[in-house]
């Protein structure tokens, strides 16, 4: 099996656990309120604030990357992969 290949069956994983199961679904949507909904870049309080904008980028990272791999199953957007 390629490369593509195996990124290609990985995308159409999470788009089968992600999107098309009902509790898939359920799961991101909570994923998505906890650590991407609200990320946001902090302004106050000196190195506590870079550190918090940070963490809130990780967290919405680890988010868009599942969206990502939706996408690419179903060929939607640009698909450069950025693993």
């Amino acid at each position: 099996m390629s490369q593509n290949d195996e990124a290609r069956a990985r995308a159409l994983m999470y788009r089968d656990i992600f999107e098309t199961d009902r509790r898939g679904a359920a799961i991101f949507e909570d994923l998505y309120r906890r650590f991407a909904a609200h990320a946001k870049v902090h302004t106050e309080g000196g190195i506590d604030a870079v550190l918090k904008t940070y963490q809130a980028s990780a967290h919405r990272e680890v988010i868009e990357y599942i969206v990502r791999q939706i996408n690419r199953a179903n060929e939607v957007g640009d698909d450069q992969d950025q693993e």
